[in-house]
């Protein structure tokens, strides 16, 4: 707690300095030219630099410089931020700030983290674990977007932007990988400019696929862990005559079909396994699909006022068969299975002048989950219980944000938005079922909807309950940034976030635990400053922050097993961020990154455990990322670049509990924690204009590290279950440009 005060501490002494400014990170085109990094954090094109937001943008090189191929791995490249899944790649929860969806893992659950593709946001979570190809960049916005991206963003924004045709010339590339683990990638996109400044086409793929990065034991098992993806995007881009209308067109699909995650669970079974082996009968399939059409049309309508229209369809399915206990018995296997739909429609203005850019609109989203999850259990003779609902969202919003020029470096910010969502749970029902994980269940009584407890309510096939709920939220953002001669922006801001109501997806064994709780909601107070210096050498950038957070959303698990969402009345957390670039040549930059988090529960007691003072899930109090690009030397034609990086995390729990147990309790929390570790990532690269040749390994030295963990042993079950993290990889790439 001493190292964390003086941090904070140094870092206000940076914002109290003169020549100071707020957090950025460059992408690999450098500091010392004139390009800047252009961004649509506030829904127009800015500066990096004069964003008055915590924002890191990374583009296409980042990336892969960094070893990052998935979505699940940007926490390797932004600071405080956390990302964690039961199940592997799939279906991942962001964490920014400390602020996620702690220990929940339903798929009907929305992130407080707002992920987005091209400004669309993406309602399922499942959606959320894709593989990255094709990007212009990621946009990670830090603390409450409530103004201009809604719902959902108690913590955050990611918005993954994808290169869409420049409607002038032909051109394209081709990449080929081969490493360890057998895995074999591809990628390639060819874009032609089919009437010049007037229309094009992108077309783009990415393909993976390897063996399981776990070992399994079991005779005849397959391995977990393994890759099999395979993913498209098609955009055509229409700019007709010399007027101010742009229209874009986009179509994308994709489908993994990979091994689950493996899992460590029964002690018994784990005698003589190394970290990254299993001994498991039964590993289950991760299948995904993803696909989606949207719209996106611009036009002028005078030289100050811009209307643009985003039109999205989008859909997919998982189904994901799960061995829960890691071992060769059938303790607890499950199939995940739902189908997704959703519609969005945003309609907004943008006005510029010289005192006023004023942004506008109104907002429409549709989405809806079809689950059926079955849980097989240890139950007497055999059997376990399955679970059927609907869900279905709808949310309507109107919102404006504007920055008044004060003066010529005085800026003041104000924006709202009001936002009414409106949820329905229905078609829902359970039931306990007799048969073995091969066998078609054979119903035996209704548990949903009963409320007493599981096998006291005859078996009912028409039995059903359904729940609606609806909940209005006033967000916005006012802001003062202030520009100082040296083009330093210094920025103090206060924001206000909103995450929806929602129902327990994980009631199943009774409806005594299938209830709409509270929406959540975070107010947030920062102070910022960005700038460079020295010549362009310097990109330095910080952020103080401090949250009010009440009625965090977290799942509670339960003897049973039965599973309740919960609110927590109180949170707070604060905390602060430093990024820097230097760029002393040419031929070699250094970035370094830092974030600093205190979070803690001012209250909340579940299962009769006071739990107040325990800090929230997957926060740990210390991140940091650094590494540099060096250009060794020239050769061939083309440059050696090496380009090593190593990030850090600290301890962090998975539970609420950390490592107290509940009252009386079978519960082992202290097995639910990863303590602190490092990563080392590094590559070498050799590069012409037309081609690069890369070899890469990620986690070097094989940090054998838990990605998550989840309480079951307060559940009923004599484990926990805890996923190991990816173990070194390595490997080479060839890339052919056009």
């Amino acid at each position: 707690m001493r190292g964390f005060s003086q941090g904070i501490t140094a870092l206000a002494a940076l914002l109290a300095s003169t020549s100071t400014t707020a957090l950025a990170q460059e992408t690999s085109d450098g500091a010392n030219n004139d390009d800047e990094i252009v961004v649509t954090a506030q829904r127009r094109e800015q500066s990096l630099l004069d964003v008055p937001l915590a924002v890191s943008a990374l583009g296409g090189d980042d990336l892969a410089q960094k070893g990052i191929d998935n979505s699940s791995e940007l926490a390797a490249a932004v600071p405080n931020l956390q990302i964690n899944s039961p199940f592997g790649n799939t279906q991942p929860n962001f964490s920014l700030r400390g602020i996620g969806v702690a220990n929940e893992y339903n798929s009907n659950q929305a992130s407080p983290v707002g992920v987005y593709i091209d400004d669309v946001y993406l309602a399922p979570r499942t959606s959320h674990g894709m593989g990255l190809f094709d990007l212009d960049r990621i946009e990670v916005l830090r603390g409450p977007q409530g103004t201009l991206f809604g719902r959902n963003t108690t913590g955050g924004a990611v918005n993954f932007i994808t290169r869409k045709p420049s409607l002038s010339g032909s051109n394209g590339y081709v990449e080929l990988g081969y490493g360890n683990f057998d895995a074999f990638t591809g990628k390639a996109a060819v874009e032609t400019t089919l009437s010049e400044d007037s229309i094009g086409l992108r077309l783009a793929v990415n393909y993976a696929k390897s063996d399981g990065q776990m070992k399994n034991l079991f005779a005849g098992g397959r391995d977990p862990n393994s890759v099999d993806t395979l993913q498209g995007r098609a955009t055509l881009r229409i700019k007709p005559g010399d007027g101010g209308l742009d229209i874009v067109l986009k179509a994308y699909g994709g489908r993994d079909r990979g091994t689950q995650a493996g899992v460590h669970g029964l002690g018994a079974f784990r005698t003589g396994l190394g970290f990254f082996e299993t001994n498991e009968s039964r590993v289950g399939d991760n299948n995904t699909d993803a696909w989606g059409f949207s719209g996106t049309v611009g036009v002028d309508l005078s030289e100050a006022v811009r209307l643009t229209s985003i039109t999205s369809y989008d859909g997919g399915k998982q189904d994901l068969q799960q061995a829960a206990d890691g071992s060769p018995l059938d303790i607890l296997d499950i199939t995940w299975q739902s189908k997704y739909r959703q519609f969005s429609q945003e309609m907004r203005l943008n006005y510029s002048s010289d005192t006023l850019n004023l942004v506008g609109g109104v907002f429409y989203g549709w989405d809806r989950n079809i689950t059926d999850n079955q849980f097989n259990l240890p139950l007497p003779p055999a059997g376990g219980f399955y679970q059927h609902y609907r869900q279905v969202r709808k949310s309507y919003a109107v919102f404006a944000q504007g920055d008044i020029n004060l003066t010529d470096q005085l800026v003041l910010t104000v924006g709202a938005r009001y936002t009414k969502d409106k949820s329905r749970y229905d078609d829902a029902f359970a039931f306990l079922f007799l048969g073995t994980v091969d066998d078609a269940p054979t119903p035996i009584a209704t548990t949903v909807p009963c409320a007493t407890p599981a096998g006291t309510c005859a078996y009912d096939p028409a039995a059903r309950i359904a729940l609606r709920d609806t909940n209005n939220a006033l967000t916005g953002r006012i802001a003062l940034s202030y520009t100082l001669p040296d083009d330093s922006l210094l920025y103090a801001s206060f924001n206000r976030g909103y995450r929806a109501g929602a129902v327990n997806g994980g009631g199943y064994t009774s409806s005594a635990g299938i209830s709409y709780i509270e929406p959540e909601r975070v107010n947030a107070y920062e102070l910022g400053f960005k700038g460079r210096y020295f010549d362009r050498v310097l990109t330095l950038a910080a952020a103080l922050f401090y949250y009010d957070y009440t009625n965090q959303q977290l799942q509670d698990t339960r003897p049973g097993p039965v599973s309740f969402l919960v609110n927590t009345p109180k949170s707070e957390v604060y905390g602060a961020e430093l990024e820097a670039t230097v760029k002393p040549s040419d031929g070699f930059s250094l970035n370094f990154a830092l974030g600093l988090l205190q979070t803690k529960y001012k209250e909340l007691t579940l299962q009769g455990t006071d739990l107040s003072g325990n800090d929230l899930p997957f926060s740990p109090k210390l991140t940091a990322q650094a590494g540099f690009d060096w250009d060794v030397a020239e050769l061939g034609g083309g440059k050696l670049t090496f380009s090593p990086n190593v990030n850090y995390a600290s301890r962090q729990y998975f539970s609420p509990f950390n490592t107290i147990n509940a009252v009386g309790s079978p519960q082992v929390n202290s097995e639910l924690q990863q303590k602190g570790f490092a990563k080392v990532n590094a590559s070498l690269g050799w590069s012409n204009d037309s081609f690069t040749v890369r070899a890469w390994g990620n986690n070097l030295f094989n940090k054998k590290v838990y990605g998550y963990g989840l309480d079951l042993r307060g559940a009923g079950f004599p484990y926990n279950f805890l996923v190991p993290g990816a173990p070194r990889t390595y490997g080479i790439s060839v890339r052919a440009a056009f």
